[in-house]
């Protein structure tokens, strides 16, 4: 068997536009999906309950007369995580542990500083961290339960402090996954609700006679889900519409070609539009890394998605040097960028856009995914370049504080009232301008 998996060159005089169409992904707009989703939220928003227990029937094939049913206990959850078999109770708690410990080192804090200019004239500055009060959270059903995305999205809004987290997950006939419900046990989520589709979206996002309104909603889903969370953003917050998932290995000679392939493989595995690709200065082990995959891929459960990812998406790029890889890999700036290399610390400085950055032989890209810590929810399609892996952060604001003292007003007035004057702005200099007088008026 031969895999036609794309073979290039940085020294082909093609090669730039055969690396851009390789990286281009079609996001043309589903006219029928667009249709469904925008009358989907219309009839939540308009209906509420009524109209989700509708969905939920038509899609979901679960009959109940109120959101009430759908509504788990939490005694629901913690049997889930009690009755789990040892070794995935024991994974999942130790995973938790460390995704929590991580994230803890992002938690921001308030702070205020005093003016420490010549006049010392009081004014005091500063910054109000405050977590969001309620936060959705859409975990998959059915064929795709993750209960890692459950650990990886709720953590980091407990750690922000967040008062209520409402987790929507749908469970067709009734079907539930057990190491989710587990995963929410362990994570504290306060809520669960067993819906989905976009009309677990429109729920979260204007709230009902049952569910109540969030301020933001993060996780995956299908497609109606991506549609419906571009939808709401901002009527309230999102996390991200991520698209395909996608490693890029950089790797030398040190490097062993069937962990390659592996990892190849384990991005490949998601879905056919998953990326996987090798960047590496030596032809002579990017032979090997193929006859890995061409050994290794018969015995992949799922051989035929690995092969129509690796086949449409994934390439085998050949560079001059290592520091032409990397800046490769900062044009692409990955999801996952992998540093199969003897010394990744000393490309690190080199790297400037990746999600999450793997560095050495040993640190499989499917560690990040469910134990190492870090979050493995990461910008796609080269957002990297100005955006950052889910954290903490996402689930706090900042306020600035300013409190300005009599002198610090007489300092700081005549400044205000000249830039408004020049702005053509009278109201905001004379409000500046009255309170250089003496004394409040």
């Amino acid at each position: 068997m031969t895999l036609p998996i794309q073979r290039l060159s940085t020294r082909e005089a093609d090669f730039l536009s055969r690396l851009n169409a390789l990286l281009a992904l079609e996001a043309e707009t589903d006219e029928h999906i667009e249709n469904s989703v925008a009358e989907i939220l219309r009839n939540v928003r308009t209906l509420g309950d009524a109209a989700v227990l509708d969905y939920t029937r038509r899609f979901d094939q679960l009959d109940v007369s109120h959101m009430a049913a759908l509504e788990l206990a939490p005694s629901t959850l913690e049997e889930a995580f009690a009755t789990l078999p040892a070794d995935q109770r024991e994974a999942l708690e130790q995973a938790a542990t460390r995704i929590r410990t991580f994230h803890e080192r992002q938690k921001a804090e308030s702070w205020t500083y005093e003016e420490t200019s010549a006049t010392l004239d009081g004014t005091r500055l500063g910054q109000k961290v405050t977590p969001l009060d309620r936060v959705g959270l859409y975990v998959p059903g059915g064929k795709a339960s993750y209960p890692s995305s459950v650990l990886m999205n709720a953590l980091p809004a407990k750690v922000a402090g967040v008062l209520e987290l409402i987790m929507v997950t749908p469970t067709p006939r009734g079907e539930k996954n057990q190491l989710v419900l587990a995963a929410a046990h362990l994570a504290g989520v306060d809520r669960v609700f067993t819906l989905g589709g976009a009309q677990a979206i429109a729920a979260l996002a204007y709230g009902t006679q049952t569910l109540p309104r969030v301020d933001k909603i993060v996780g995956p889903g299908n497609a109606y889900v991506a549609a419906a969370k571009r939808r709401v953003f901002g009527v309230v917050g999102i996390d991200m519409v991520a698209g395909p998932s996608e490693v890029l290995i950089i790797a030398d000679d040190t490097a062993s070609p069937d962990w390659v392939a592996m990892d190849m493989f384990a991005q490949a595995e998601h879905d056919e539009l998953a990326q996987s690709i090798l960047l590496s200065p030596s032809a002579s082990f990017i032979e090997r890394v193929l006859s890995s995959i061409e050994r290794l891929l018969p015995d992949m459960p799922r051989r035929a998605v690995i092969e129509a990812s690796l086949s449409s998406r994934g390439a085998l790029i050949l560079a001059n040097d290592l520091q032409e890889a990397c800046a490769l890999a900062n044009r692409i700036a990955p999801e996952h960028l992998e540093l199969a290399v003897a010394a990744p610390q000393a490309l690190l400085e080199h790297i400037r856009h990746a999600g999450a950055i793997f560095m050495g032989h040993h640190t499989s890209e499917s560690l990040g995914d469910y134990c190492a810590g870090p979050n493995h929810v990461l910008p796609t399609s080269g957002s990297a370049r100005f955006s950052s892996p889910l954290g903490v952060y996402d689930f706090q604001k900042r306020s600035s504080l300013i409190d300005v003292s009599a002198t610090g007003a007489h300092t700081l007035g005549p400044i205000a009232a000249t830039l408004a004057h020049g702005e053509g702005l009278t109201a905001h200099a004379r409000a500046a301008e009255m309170r250089l007088k003496t004394g409040i008026q």
